[in-house]
């Protein structure tokens, strides 16, 4: 996490393709705390999932590209992205 100085970002990713029963929110959640991130991530109905994550801007740029390329097996057809308000005291990332 952002030394208190820092300022925090957030980002919603929606994640298309063949990105579900292939490890993402898996992958993703390993992703997101190797970069230091907090958040969560899910399965949505359509077979999409569903990424919201925040910390510093560095780490939520890669996390966002990471999210383009995917985890080994998924297959990445669109991304849509949006900006979130920070969450304080939000700890970890969990896979719901």
């Amino acid at each position: 996490m952002p030394d208190a100085g820092e300022k925090l970002y957030r980002r919603r990713v929606v994640v298309a393709g063949k990105v579900q029963g292939v490890g993402f929110r898996w992958s993703s959640r390993t992703r997101a705390s190797e970069l230091g991130l907090t958040g969560w991530v899910r399965n949505l109905p359509e077979r999409s999932v569903e990424i919201c994550f925040q910390g510093e801007l560095g780490a939520v740029d890669e996390m966002e590209d990471w999210c383009r390329a995917g985890s080994p097996w998924s297959r990445v057809l669109s991304v849509s992205v949006s900006q979130e308000a920070v969450l304080e005291g939000e700890k970890g990332f969990d896979i719901r």
